[in-house]
């Protein structure tokens, strides 16, 4: 038995566990995991079943324990294999069954060889600061630098790096760190070459390339040039990394000063549409580098002998998100943080202009510190255009669970949040994340203090993976933070306990003579949720002591979810289902196998009416316990009743915080200054938005009757698996690619 599989899970036991549980699937759940997480088998032209990504899943994290690979080089304790071997066993069936899951990232990455080589990908999403920093002993260090000079381009090299793993990545602008950034010495003259002969020459040329060939029958050879910085880009993520490092360095004073002009050779990318054989998917060739690249060049040679500013930084981090959409696997998602009293910040994305072309890729969100007056101001933006969500970082950084008190010491280096803002991070921190759905457990049979148990230890050994960057590995095993996130909560509170948790308000005077509308909460449901909290504790202080790990910072959280609650059927994190019946809408690329599977079952289907050789699918959906007396949906629950809500997990649930996106109506604008503020220093980050059901085509939600949804369930005449089976015994690649799909029910956060 190697010490790199010292466990597997058997044949026989899978078969075993396969017999007696069944998948909790929703109405859209078998279809979106075969699109967004069943990997193509090579060997046999198939993507995954079920069964075998679980099994995949588990044994990937349970080889993560250290115990399982002594110091010393020996075989670990059989033991500690039989414990372990009895613990995957018991995580195959409750993922399996749809109980619980790990992240989308870990479904998509866990006992994959990616996985072994980067363990950056099990996790979702990131934070850095935009200040110099050291690139350490990382993965990527350019070959100008030396590991411990501060450098400009890192947090964007960073940035660029994890985005292309799959993570989302939040950064802070905030004064405090953009004003760190030096002067811009210079104006560099950026070339980028591409050989006629590769095949997204074409494009890559009109994205500002020019013609390998034809530069250098005028110049010369371009690796041979004076006053040349050459760099012919690999064929590979750290290749594209190390152009954008030198693209952004070249303007500053540390660069070689006898290096004017950059000439960047992409002749060896591999075009648009090839395979990527370790992520997956396929590759988007060179244009959309091409493009972003020299938008980056126009951005710092505009600023020479000044200071880039909140704007420019987060522009430039916008356009590396731009060219990572680009990819037809890998979704950008980034979170701005800036200050909120930076009104150049806050009004950057009414420039349509700059918008369209690149601001569109960022989620902006503004810190403040619990001040009422601060919460009003974001309030009156939101309701002009949406944004920015707040992040309240002083709560963040001194309390854990706001019923436990003030901790000086709770985490006090956190700077900022992952883009759907529920765990807050330190600088080059990343989110570690697994969902429960506690009413399905139920259903199940699952003792959720149990599942709770089984969730603390998977993200745990998250924490012991393989890391690219040195500012990650020091603090992950500094925090060893976790993301252990309940979801279906408004189900769980409806199915379990018949209620909903809000009952009541009081008025309270506070010291600065404000008055406020204080929620109160059913003592039954409070004392449920706490009692999991200390499940988790009790858990990870177990385990920890088992590892001889340090404790982790924080552990709780809710994650807005999305792609993981429609494979269960679950309402979306702490949201409210979106109506008691209602139409989800799913986009398939035109050739996806799926397509004939779900018009052969009778899904009505129709082109998309903003994307080519797109299709728009639609699942009829009832929602759970829609008949019961207290069932709230997002078009009817109050603004106020979600922050309440959100005020509760804050405060007995979540030590790291609570997503969520509050939606309002239209006659709740004029007093939403009155309300966001009533929860100030409540709450740790959230976001609004306005709620619209209705007023344009193909809406991704839209609500209906329910004799419409009688008719529309009448016309699905097949199951998709058992169809699907059928119709597609052979596939000759891997295109089962989501086009719309996210970890999160907002978007800001990728699937893969």
């Amino acid at each position: 038995m190697s010490q790199v599989d010292s466990i597997k899970l058997s044949d026989g036991f899978i078969a075993s566990a396969m017999s007696h549980i069944k998948p909790h699937w929703g109405p859209l759940g078998w279809v979106t995991y075969k699109r967004t997480y069943a990997r193509y088998l090579d060997d046999q032209h198939r993507t995954e079943e079920w069964h075998e990504t679980v099994k995949r899943v588990v044994e990937g994290n349970i080889n993560l324990d250290p115990r399982l690979h002594p110091a010393d080089g020996s075989q670990p304790d059989p033991t500690i294999i039989s414990e372990l071997t009895t613990e995957a066993e018991n995580l195959f069936v409750l993922i399996y069954g749809l109980s619980a899951t790990p992240s989308g990232r870990n479904l998509w990455v866990s006992g994959t060889p990616y996985q072994n080589a980067h363990g950056d990908s099990l996790n979702n999403c990131w934070f850095v600061a935009i200040r110099p920093q050291k690139y350490g002993d990382s993965a990527i260090v350019p070959d100008y630098l030396s590991k411990d000079q501060l450098s400009v381009s890192m947090p964007y090299a960073f940035m660029f790096d994890e985005l292309m793993k799959g993570g989302g990545v939040g950064f802070s602008v905030t004064q405090e760190n953009v004003s760190q950034l030096p002067t811009i010495d210079r104006t560099a003259d950026v070339t980028v070459l591409i050989s006629n002969r590769n095949g997204s020459a074409e494009e890559s040329r009109t994205a500002g390339a020019l013609s390998l060939e034809e530069w250098t029958a005028q110049h010369g050879d371009p690796s041979q040039q004076e006053n040349t910085y050459f760099y012919k880009l690999e064929d590979s993520r750290e290749g594209w990394v190390r152009a954008l490092a030198a693209t952004i360095d070249a303007h500053f004073s540390y660069f070689p000063s006898d290096q004017t002009h950059i000439i960047l050779d992409m002749s060896d990318i591999r075009p648009r549409g090839e395979r990527i054989h370790g992520f997956g998917g396929t590759a988007s060739g060179a244009a959309p580098l091409v493009e972003m690249l020299l938008d980056v060049n126009t951005v710092l040679n505009t600023k020479v002998s000044d200071h880039l500013s909140s704007v420019d930084a987060t522009d430039i981090s916008n356009m590396i998100g731009k060219a990572v959409v680009a990819g037809n696997v890998r979704r950008s998602a980034e979170l701005a943080l800036g200050n909120w009293n930076d009104s150049n910040f806050r009004v950057m994305k009414q420039d349509q202009e700059q918008l369209a072309h690149h601001r569109w890729a960022s989620n902006n969100s503004v810190v403040v510190n619990g001040q009422c007056a601060q919460y009003e101001e974001v309030a009156k933006a939101v309701v002009v255009n949406g944004e920015p969500g707040i992040v309240d970082l002083d709560l963040s950084r001194h309390y854990g669970r706001l019923a436990d008190g003030f901790n000086e010491n709770a985490d006090p280096y956190a700077e900022g949040t992952n883009p759907c803002g529920e765990i807050t991070l330190e600088n080059g921190e990343p989110c570690n994340l697994f969902e429960v759905f506690p009413y399905i457990a139920e259903q199940q049979g699952w003792d959720l203090k149990e599942v709770f148990r089984l969730a603390t230890r998977y993200t745990k050994r998250v924490t012991f993976g393989t890391y690219d960057w040195e500012i990650s590995r020091t603090v992950i095993q500094r925090n060893r933070r976790l993301g252990v996130s309940m979801s279906g909560i408004q189900d769980w509170f409806l199915g379990h306990f018949g209620k909903r948790v809000v009952t009541g308000y009081h008025e309270e005077i506070f010291d600065d003579g404000s008055i406020r509308r204080i929620p109160e909460f059913d003592p039954e449901i409070t004392e449920a949720v706490d009692q999991l909290y200390q499940a988790v504790i009790d858990a990870d202080r177990e385990y920890s002591a088992a590892t001889g790990t340090i404790m982790s910072i924080k552990h709780t959280t809710v994650k807005p979810s999305g792609t993981v609650a429609k494979l269960a059927g679950s309402s979306e994190g702490m949201h409210f289902q979106w109506a008691e019946h209602f139409i989800q809408r799913i986009r398939f690329q035109s050739n996806d196998p799926l397509l004939p599977t779900l018009q052969a079952c009778g899904y009505y289907s129709e082109p998309d009416v903003y994307t080519s050789h797109t299709m728009c699918v639609e699942f009829p959906v009832e929602s759970s316990h829609w008949n019961s007396p207290e069932f709230a949906s997002a078009g009817s629950v109050s603004a106020e009743e979600q922050l309440a809500n959100q005020s509760f997990l804050q405060q007995y649930w979540s030590d790291n915080a609570v997503s969520c996106t509050v939606t309002f109506q239209e006659n709740e604008k004029k007093d939403l200054p009155e309300i966001l503020a009533n929860y100030a220093g409540m709450i740790k980050s959230t976001s609004l938005l306005g709620y619209v059901d209705g007023g344009y085509a193909q809406m991704p939600k839209e609500t209906i009757s329910n004799q419409t949804y009688m008719e529309k369930v009448a016309l699905i005449t097949g199951d998709p698996e058992t169809e699907f089976k059928k119709i597609n015994s052979n596939l000759d690649e891997d295109n089962l690619t989501l086009v719309d799909s996210s970890d999160c029910a907002s978007g800001a956060c990728p699937v893969r």
